[in-house]
C-alpha cells in the first residue's frame, strides 16, 4: 500500500521529492490533474468535484492516506471532504497545517487558547482561490493572536511553471513581491502557499530581502507526514512500486516532470 499525493498539476512533485528523500522506503502514488490545472482560478464547487474524483482514483489504487499537496484544494475542499466524504479507514490531510505549526511553534494537537507569537507581520503568497477563501487566516486565528496577514494572489506564476517558462515565472515573482510590499512594506515572514513555489524559493528570498524568514511547504510537509506515519503505522502499508498518474498527456507531463525534478519521471494516463 502506498501513500497518495494529489495535486492539480506538477507542484505537488516538490512535496513528493521531499517525502521520498525523507522516507525512501515508503511507496507513493502521485495523481496530477494536469488536464484541469490550474485550480486557483476555479470556483469552489468545481474544485471539490475535481478533488474528490482524484481521491476516489487514489483509493482505488489502494491509498488509505492521501496528502492534498495542492493549496487550492486544501483551502477550498479539504474541510468538506473530511466532514462528509471520507469513507471509513481513509484519511486525507492538507498542507496548511505544517505551515501553521511552524509559524506558531505549536503542535496541531495543542488545543489551548490562541496566544501571541513572535512573528507579527506575515506575507502570504498563493494562487487566487486560497487567497479569496481566507482559509490560512482562519486556521491561523485558532492558534495565534495579533498576527497581521497580507495576502498576494500570484496570478500567472503556476501557469508559467507548468509551461516550463521559469524566466517568466521569476519575473512574475518579483512583480508580486513588489505589489505585496506596497501593502506591507516590512513583512517579518513570508508563506509560500503553493507547492509550485519551492522551485522559485530563491527568487522569493532575493525579492523579499535577507530579513524576511521564508516558510516553504515541501520540507515542512515531509517532516509532518513522517511524524504522522510514526503515530499511525497502519497507514504505511506494505512497500509497493511508486506510480505516477495524470489526467493530461502522459508524454508531455512526463517530460515536464522530468525537467521539474531533474530525474526521470514516467506518468501513466488516468
Amino acid at each position: 500500500m502506498a501513500v497518495g499525493i494529489f495535486d492539480s498539476g506538477l507542484g505537488g512533485l516538490t512535496v513528493l521529492d521531499a517525502v521520498s528523500n525523507r522516507m525512501p522506503s515508503q511507496s507513493f502514488i502521485y495523481y496530477g490533474d494536469n488536464a484541469n490545472t490550474p485550480y486557483g482560478v476555479r470556483d469552489t464547487d468545481d474544485i471539490y468535484k475535481l478533488t474528490t474524483t482524484g481521491l476516489e482514483k487514489l483509493w482505488d489504487e489502494g491509498c488509505d492516506l492521501v496528502i492534498l499537496a495542492c493549496n487550492t484544494a486544501s483551502a477550498a475542499a479539504l474541510r468538506s471532504i473530511q466532514e462528509k466524504f471520507l469513507p471509513n479507514g481513509k484519511r486525507c490531510l492538507g498542507v496548511f497545517v505544517p505551515l501553521i505549526e511552524a509559524l506558531t511553534e505549536r503542535n496541531w494537537g495543542d488545543n489551548s487558547p490562541p496566544r501571541e507569537v513572535s512573528v507579527k507581520n506575515v506575507a502570504l503568497f498563493a494562487t487566487p482561490a486560497p487567497v479569496s477563501s481566507r482559509a490560512f487566516q482562519r486556521e491561523l486565528a485558532f492558534r495565534a493572536i495579533g498576527v497581521d496577514v497580507e495576502a498576494q494572489a500570484c496570478g500567472g506564476v503556476v501557469d508559467a511553471i507548468e509551461d516550463g517558462d521559469l524566466i517568466l515565472a521569476e519575473a512574475l515573482v518579483r512583480s508580486h513581491v513588489d505589489a505585496l510590499k506596497r501593502k506591507m512594506p516590512f513583512p517579518e515572514a513570508a508563506i509560500l502557499g503553493c507547492t509550485h513555489y519551492p522551485l522559485l524559493e530563491k527568487s522569493f528570498k532575493e525579492s523579499l530581502g535577507p530579513d524576511v524568514k521564508v516558510f516553504s511547504q515541501a520540507s515542512l510537509v515531509a517532516a509532518s507526514l513522517q511524524d504522522y506515519l510514526e503515530r499511525h503505522p497502519n497507514m504505511k502499508g506494505a512497500a509497493t512500486a511508486s506510480k505516477f498518474i495524470t489526467t493530461g498527456d502522459p508524454k508531455k507531463v512526463s517530460d515536464r516532470a522530468t525537467q521539474f525534478l531533474q530525474r526521470k519521471i514516467d506518468f501513466e494516463r488516468f
